[in-house]
């Protein structure tokens, strides 16, 4: 698989939160924030260092992209963040497991994560 076609599907990911949201799927929503994270992250692991950590953490994820990136942007991003980055990780266990609801502010805050990380994402491509 291209890497590209990493990104492609997350931005569809991104795409699909924002429709749910539209139409009151919340619990969609950060399932689908979660994955875009998730794959965006390894797309941009994979495009520096031609791999990624076989996890579904998008906190570890995350850090190792920091690392890799030697970006501060990215460290201030999952310190101001980091309790909205373990709903997600939450959210994307219970998406599989457990009957859990979301509500529209929930939906919202989240939805904003994924805009701010989007533009982070961007400063290092």
């Amino acid at each position: 698989m291209s890497y590209e076609l990493l990104k492609k599907r997350a931005l569809s990911f991104l795409r699909n939160a924002k429709n749910d949201y539209e139409q009151n799927d919340y619990d969609l929503v950060l399932f689908h924030i979660e994955q875009f994270i998730q794959i965006y992250t390894k797309y941009l692991l994979y495009k520096k260092i031609g791999g990624y950590p076989k996890t579904h953490s998008i906190i570890r994820l995350l850090k190792d992209l920091a690392k890799v990136y030697e970006s501060k942007e990215l460290e201030t991003f999952l310190d101001q963040n980091l309790e909205g980055l373990y709903l997600l990780e939450e959210a994307y266990v219970s998406s599989r497991y457990l009957p859990r609801e979301y509500d529209r502010d929930i939906a919202d805050r989240i939805l904003k994560l994924g805009e701010k990380i989007l533009e982070v994402f961007k400063c290092l491509e």
